[in-house]
């Protein structure tokens, strides 16, 4: 699922409020501008924690340039700060102040202006203050923006009440979120994107006096209260300052009931007054004004009743507060009716306007505001990666999310909302969550037991944070290692992918969905539909992207046993949601070319929901019917005809709620098809129980991150180490060793977790809680000693362990030829080098995807694939120093070079490195006995087969395999290695004597 980097979004920043555009205003009692930046020289170009301005960007392309530049024209002083720009992601420049000295106090002031030479390209611009906190790179960020449509110099003003909060980023935890203004820690602007210009800006100040009618505010604990017919609601209202100082003048807020559906007399108690804060009122001071409700007998919708507020001498609220009466006495309402009949009721009621927004998915941080909600009926709500509340901790995701669900109390019906993530290996958005190994990693662990709890574990933790949805798993099957979302699979065979949707129980509960009701259990989602994975290199017409959302071409018997066939276990599993690829299908044959998935009806409503019989509801991709060849009319109404049934336009969602109700009223849509994708888009909901309980349950947030939790992913990270090599036994280490630690990923938590990681592509460092691979070696081993680079000597030391890899990435970002490559950097080549020349030494390898060893495999003793193990590092170090046993297998074929690709097991030529489901192991003896040995194992898998045992029979198979292993040993050949791929995936798929048949066929082949 692709996810638009939400930190910069140039989408987002373009709904922020606009400039105020005006000449120099000062007043005749206003004092005198406060100089910020004159750019004559006076701030250097310096990074933090010096004073100094700075530039930033996505990439080394991004950030612009910068320079003090003398001009004629400039309109303070001889000299403007003037740069050149050609940004694709997000860049900008930063003034921030020294984080040695004191912050600055701007309370004073009216607001903050500047001059702009405006080059008339229509672009927006956002600015950005930086309030309280630590320091500038660790502060609140308020912004707004100011579209460059003029040519020349002009000056800007914004008073400071005209700053929002950011809802989109915050780069830490949450301060207060009030801008105080006492301590300020300096500016950032964000230039265009998409557009290759120049910029001067001169004489940033702060001008005027900051008054208390623009300084006080008037807010109210809520914007919905929700109470049941016949009780009353309390609404809190507050008067709060900037800078948190008592108010000068008095404030008075007159009030009284007036509009909404609700009918007076009948079903309230209309009130009428006025509130009066004096002079000298501390900030936060509340009055309460209550309004009773009437009851009686009938059945309701609910209704609601606006509260409408008038201030003087202070801000008014954004908008009005509205007293909701709830829904009482309808069917629907009854949880004790079958879900069918709930739905059936509801649907009954609902206009066509309403179930347009049930089918509509928008991204939280691009609500225009949170009052669009109940306006547009919305159904559901996201968070992109790294879309996340500040702080980012489990209590502020659920206060947030209980925010946007009370919003939709306030619609007729008061249908909740359900919101999803990206929880694709545990909560992976939330700081501290427990972040299991990627699926590539659960694939190589051959234990379906061990998939379900990672499941088990990753819903009660996203669940805790009153989120009942997870974009999870991904069923792909990935054929081609080229591809940036290997890493989301558990492998290249269909039979191994099956195995592993026991994720789906422990994400869900019951096939019947009995337990989706409970606290630890979320609705799941099958991805993507179909053959996302089998893509073809090349293919993407994806910005450079070079296989990711590219066109998968193959034969209908080939889609049917390597792609289709994980979904339709999904289905039996039953699965609440799937979510079609941004890929393109291409079935030779049938002379219809390559068609998009979310416009592909034969295989959305006939294979998926017809043939296999999937009766929850399909969820598109983000943005993915943008794709569609045609305009957005018929991308809409393709899209929904073929089947799916809520849309994730995070940014669009306005547009498309409207559009997709002209189409239905042109009856280029059918109600029919309408009325279904609403019916299973409620059922889950009712299935869910969000109409009892759509708030969050946090009882079980204290288990985030917990030592139990934290065992299973450590479990998890242990079995999934594969050992490719083990020349002399130099695993496992022992603590008596003393071991020399080198590589770029040997201490580093953002690496080892991947892409998908506190934000969408993931990055390196210290990005969450956890334990590196080098922290958990030095709790397991006496002597280790550390140098990244491999600088530090190595004289003295008994083994080394180098770990290399690759650092994080997420879809086609990730794609080999777009900026990445499938062998080692050179720093961690030259660290294998140093470390594997001077000692015997262990190779680890933390990656999503097979690395090329090429030349350096006969310099390494011992070789382990770590793939990407998330933030237990110590499960690493217990197969290191032989706490437990080296017990993984490849998922995946491991390629020689790149040139093989693609490779997978089944191909008619295969001579691959180390063949799909090799893996050594240590602490087993391995069985003796040759060809009399494996006879006799083959007389046993046939009588394990034809009880069904698949205990004995799996046990059987890997004797043989283990057997067969010690006699290949580094020598593999494309004459044994092709039986002994074929005979994992003939394991897999229950044919316990074939196996063993294989696995003797390569044994006499070596």
């Amino acid at each position: 699922m692709r996810r638009t980097a939400l930190l910069v979004s140039a989408t987002l920043l373009t709904g922020l409020l606009p400039f105020a555009v005006a000449g120099p205003a000062s007043g005749a009692d206003d004092p005198a501008p406060v100089p910020v930046d004159n750019f004559e020289g006076e701030i250097p170009f310096a990074n933090p924690p010096a004073e100094g301005i700075f530039t930033w960007g996505s990439d080394t392309d991004d950030p612009p340039t910068l320079e003090l530049a003398a001009r004629d024209d400039a309109p303070q002083g001889e000299k403007v700060l003037s740069g050149t720009y050609d940004i694709s992601g997000y860049g900008g420049f930063t003034h921030d102040f020294a984080f040695a000295e004191p912050a600055h106090d701007w309370s004073a002031s009216k607001g903050i202006r500047f001059w702009w030479d405006g080059r008339n390209n229509g672009k927006k611009v956002n600015f950005e203050l930086k309030d309280g906190g630590a320091n500038g790179e660790a502060s609140e960020l308020w912004t707004t923006s100011f579209t460059d449509d003029w040519t020349g110099w002009k000056q800007l003003e914004i008073p400071f009440t005209d700053f929002t909060y950011r809802t989109d980023y915050q780069p830490v935890g949450g301060i207060d979120q009030v801008l105080g203004l006492t301590e300020m820690w300096g500016y950032a602007l964000t230039l265009p994107v998409g557009v290759q210009d120049q910029f001067a800006m001169d004489g940033v100040e702060l001008y005027g006096k900051a008054d208390q009618s623009l300084r006080a505010n008037v807010v109210t604990d809520a914007a919905v209260y929700p109470v049941e017919e016949g009780r009353s609601a309390a609404v809190k209202i507050t008067v709060a300052t900037t800078g948190s100082a008592p108010i000068d003048e008095p404030v008075t807020v007159a009030y009284e009931t007036a509009g909404g559906t609700g009918e007076s007399g009948k079903d309230y108690t209309p009130v009428k007054g006025e509130v009066t804060f004096p002079a000298g009122t501390a900030s936060g001071a509340s009055r309460t004004v209550t309004m009773a409700t009437l009851r009686d007998k009938a059945g309701e919708n609910a209704e609601t009743v606006p509260l409408k507020l008038t201030v003087t001498g202070a801000k008014a609220p954004a908008e009005n507060p509205q007293v909701v009466i709830d829904a009482h006495g309808l069917p629907y309402l009854d949880a004790k009716l079958p879900v069918k009949k709930r739905v059936a009721d509801l649907l009954s009621r609902m206009s066509l306007a309403e179930k347009a927004g049930q089918m509509t998915q928008a991204e939280r941080g691009a609500l225009t505001t949170p009052g669009d909600i109940a306006a547009y009926d919305l159904g559901s709500l996201l968070s992109g990666g790294g879309s996340t509340p500040t702080p980012n901790t489990p209590e502020a995701w659920a206060k947030m999310i209980d925010g946007f669900q009370l919003r939709s109390q306030a619609t007729r019906f008061q249908i909740p909302l359900i919101y999803g993530v990206d929880a694709v290996h545990g909560h992976n958005n939330l700081v501290g969550a427990t972040i299991m190994p990627h699926n590539i990693g659960i694939g190589a662990t051959r234990d379906p037991q061990l998939a379900y709890e990672t499941g088990k574990v990753t819903a009660a933790e996203v669940r805790a944070t009153g989120i009942p949805w997870d974009f999870a798993p991904c069923l792909c099957v990935t054929r081609d290692e080229r591809w940036g979302r290997t890493y989301e699979s558990f492998g290249e065979d269909p039979a191994l992918v099956e195995s592993m949707e026991t994720v789906i129980q422990g994400l869900q509960g019951a096939a019947s969905g009995k337990d989706l009701k409970k606290n630890d259990k979320v609705l799941a989602t099958a991805k993507h539909f179909v053959a996302d994975g089998g893509t073809e290199y090349g293919s993407s017409t994806t910005g450079t992207y070079t296989i990711d959302q590219g066109i998968t071409k193959v034969t209908r018997q080939e889609l049917e046993a390597v792609h289709l066939a994980p979904y339709q276990d999904a289905v039996d599993r039953g699965v609440g949601t799937v979510m079609p690829s941004y890929s393109s299908l291409d079935i030779l044959g049938d002379s219809e070319g390559p068609v998009k998935m979310h416009a592909d009806a034969a295989m959305i409503n006939g294979v998926l929901k017809d043939r296999m019989g999937f009766d929850g509801f399909v969820i598109s991709d983000w943005q993915a019917i943008d794709q569609i060849p045609g305009d957005y009319a018929s991308d809409v109404r393709t899209s929904v005809n073929a089947g799916l049934d809520m849309i994730m336009v995070p940014y669009a969602y306005k547009d498309f709620h409207k559009t997709l109700s002209d189409e239905v009223t042109a009856g280029r849509i059918s109600g029919k098809r309408i009325d279904d994708a609403v019916s299973r888009i409620l059922t889950q909901k009712f299935k869910l129980g969000l109409f009892e309980k759509p708030y969050a349950d946090t009882s079980g947030a204290s288990a985030i991150g917990s030592a139990k939790h934290r065992a299973v992913a450590r479990e998890a990270a242990a079995e999934s180490q594969v050992l490719l090599k083990n020349a002399g036994g130099v695993l496992p280490l022992k603590k008596s060793q003393k071991v020399y630690v080198a590589g770029s990923n040997a201490d580093d938590i953002g690496n080892q977790a991947g892409g998908w990681t506190i934000t969408w592509q993931g990055s390196s460092g210290k990005i969450t809680d956890g334990t590196t691979i080098l922290e958990g070696m030095r709790k397991a081993g006496s002597a280790v000693t550390y140098s990244k680079d491999a600088s530090a000597p190595t004289d003295g030391h008994d083994v080394g362990v180098v770990v290399v890899g690759e650092t994080p990435y997420a879809e086609g970002i990730g794609d080999v030829g777009n900026g990445n490559d499938l062998v080692f950097s050179a720093a961690d080549r030259a660290a294998v080098d140093k470390v594997c020349g001077a000692m015997k030494c262990a190779v680890l390898i933390v990656s999503g995807r097979p690395q090329l060893v090429g030349d350096q495999l006969g310099d390494i003793d011992a070789l382990v694939a770590s793939w990407l193990p998330g933030t237990e590092g110590d499960g690493v170090a217990d197969v290191l120093y032989g706490k437990r046993a080296f017990t993984g297998q490849l998922p995946l074929t491991w390629p020689k070079s790149e040139a093989q690709l693609p490779i997978n097991v089944g191909d008619a030529s295969y001579d691959p490195q180390f063949p799909y489901g090799w893996g050594l192991t240590t602490l087993t003896s391995v069985p003796g006995g040759g060809t009399s040995a494996l006879k006799a194992l083959a007389v046993a898998a046939a009588v394990a087969e034809k009880a069904g045992s698949e205990t004995t029979g799996r046990a059987i198979v890997t004797k043989a395999r283990l057997l067969v292993q010690q006699k290949m040993g580094q020598t593999i050949t494309a004459a044994s290695a092709k039986p002994f791929a074929d005979a994992d995936h003939l394991l897999l798929t229950g044919r316990y004597a074939q196996a063993v048949a294989k696995l003797t066929a390569a044994y006499r082949a070596v």
